[in-house]
């Protein structure tokens, strides 16, 4: 137990982060398997992806637009921020 939390797991940090971010990112944009198994029960199984698609057809396109920049500014902002960890820029900020 003692290994584990000395030697593994410091030196598999990042990778475990960065299997967490992609997973996280998969998710966040899944379209095909949510609207076949989940179908798009208001208020219970919608995602942002079927959100987008409603809005789409039905013809919001400013309101796909929105929805869409803001999937689009909150997976840029952790895919950066797990880069910037990942890189070693915040490493010397962050002790």
């Amino acid at each position: 137990m003692l290994t584990l939390f000395k030697v593994l797991i410091p030196n598999i940090k990042t990778s475990l982060l960065t299997g967490i971010v992609l997973a996280f990112a998969h998710t966040i944009g899944e379209f095909g398997v949510v609207l076949m198994i989940g179908g798009n029960i208001s208020g219970k199984t919608k995602v942002a992806s079927i959100a987008i698609y409603d809005e789409v057809e039905s013809m919001n396109y400013d309101v796909a637009n929105t929805y869409s920049l803001i999937l689009f500014a909150l997976t840029f902002v952790i895919l950066l921020f797990v880069y910037l960890i990942n890189g070693g820029y915040l490493k010397r900020f962050v002790k």
